[in-house]
């Protein structure tokens, strides 16, 4: 039974503060639809919260000491709200599991990624006097289906496919803390896409940390499966199923690799009516000699030339990218390679990340000898790079008319609304009577920025849903 805090008569209330990727949004969508269906209230904001949790990121050492921090503050703030229940789940709550305890004192419970659907179990023990509790996740008995419930309202929804990661980067943690690869079957997305558009979702994104590994280490697919384009492969295989399910307008997903950039990959994506073109495909270094020591598994031609087969296929491609400066050992010469490769493959945009050792890493082992002050350099230079080709692709589309999905009122200036292209665009444009968030309508490009386009409705555009 649940336990309103002191002085409340009404269910506890619950508010998640997430960081991290979009597979830490997604999740902390499901822990918020999950506790909700335990008979909790959703608080608007964490002042008003019986509950809060802080779903931790462990990719880089500052995400977890903004989660550590924020945890550290809401502990403090417990003085003053009596009952208030503090806790943190995701990666680095994984990472550190009982460490986590002691390092923040007052801390109710750590919960991993792959036991958030014990939580309601958790916050009742606490509230029955039993925490702190951890369950961090260990071993053979972590869960491998994701929590797939999901909170009303909105025109687009993320979509687990694939958990864990069996790539061992060098420099990368998630392995260690999301667990081993795992592919959900094809039937169980599917049902999943169903219900969600007949809430009104008509853009899915599927998730995986390596997506394009889906379906390689368990089966997905029921042996009478036949598909109607004739794939093969699991992943454009599900791409078609999902374009199949009526009422979807648009199917993206997302982290990419280039292994995975096959010739079927980028069929599938010229073919299967509502596939996006576009691609988030981390490179994250241009040199070979760097990427072989990050254990990335391709070189820069081979990067490249996924690209070209890509762009082969689907003209007009969005391509956008993680680079990571400053690994160790990385030269100046190794750097000036990334800088050309990222301009042959003109990406659309880049996220630039300064490296940060993670503990239980290969790469924690390698001496981090570049300079804080040259790994800030190098990320001001790609950034203004990125910058310059960003606006230089955006300008190319003044002038033109690009199908833009309504998201909502923008949030600088409530007169206009912010949608995005089929591209991945972000585009401003001025609202006009009727108009919903899902609805689809041509706008003309007006002005491009280096990230954001901004237009207008066409006259006597009709808005579709």
């Amino acid at each position: 039974m649940m336990r309103p805090s002191p002085g409340r008569t009404a269910p506890p209330s619950v508010y998640v503060k997430t960081y991290g990727c979009q597979m830490n949004e997604r999740d902390s969508e499901s822990i918020a639809a999950l506790l909700i269906g335990h008979g909790y209230r959703l608080a608007q904001d964490e002042v008003d919260a019986d509950v809060i949790l802080v779903n931790t990121c462990s990719v880089r050492g500052k995400a977890e000491e903004k989660a550590i921090g924020k945890l550290g503050l809401l502990v403090a703030g417990k003085r003053e709200r009596p009952g208030l229940v503090v806790g943190a789940v995701g990666c680095m709550a994984r990472r550190l599991g009982g460490e986590l305890v002691r390092r923040v004192k007052g801390l109710d419970f750590v919960v991993g990624p792959r036991r958030l659907h014990t939580l309601p179990a958790v916050v009742e023990a606490v509230y029955a006097g039993r925490g702190p509790v951890i369950d961090a996740g260990e071993g053979e008995d972590e869960m491998a289906e994701p929590l797939t419930e999901h909170l009303t309202g909105g025109p687009s929804a993320f979509v687990n496919i694939l958990l864990g990661c069996d790539r061992h980067c060098a420099y990368c943690i998630v392995p260690v803390v999301r667990g081993r690869e795992w592919s959900r079957p094809a039937d169980g997305v599917l049902r999943e896409v169903e219900s969600l558009v007949s809430r009104g979702v008509r853009e899915v994104t599927l998730l995986g940390q390596s997506v394009m590994s889906y379906g390689r280490v368990n089966p997905v697919w029921p042996g009478e499966y036949v598909s109607r384009l004739g794939f093969r492969e699991p992943l454009p295989r599900l791409l078609e199923a999902v374009g199949a399910v009526e009422g979807i307008r648009r199917i993206r997903f997302t982290s990419g690799h280039p292994s995975g950039c096959t010739v079927e990959l980028a069929r599938a994506m010229a073919e299967i009516p509502g596939v996006c073109p576009h691609l988030h495909l981390p490179v994250q270094s241009g040199s070979d000699r760097i990427l072989g020591m990050m254990r990335r598994g391709y070189t820069a031609g081979y990067y490249l030339e996924a690209v070209r087969r890509l762009r082969s296929a689907v003209p007009g491609l969005a391509l956008t990218t993680d680079v990571i400066v400053g690994f160790p050992g990385e030269t100046e010469e190794d750097f000036q390679a990334t800088r050309s490769l990222m301009e042959e493959a003109v990406f659309d945009n880049a996220f630039i990340f300064k490296y940060s050792p993670r503990e239980g890493t290969p790469a924690a082992a390698m001496k981090d000898d570049v300079t804080a002050e040259e790994k800030l350099r190098r990320n001001h230079v790609l950034l203004e790079d990125q910058d310059k080709r960003g606006l230089r692709i955006n300008e190319a589309l003044q002038g033109t008319t690009l199908e833009v999905m309504a998201e909502g009122p923008s949030l600088r200036n409530q007169a206009r609304w912010a949608g995005r292209t089929g591209s991945n665009k972000i585009v401003i444009f001025e609202s006009v009577a009727g108009i919903e968030a899902g609805a689809i309508v041509q706008v003309r490009i007006d002005k491009a920025g280096a990230q954001t386009l901004y237009g207008s409705i066409q006259p006597g555009e009709r808005l579709t849903g």
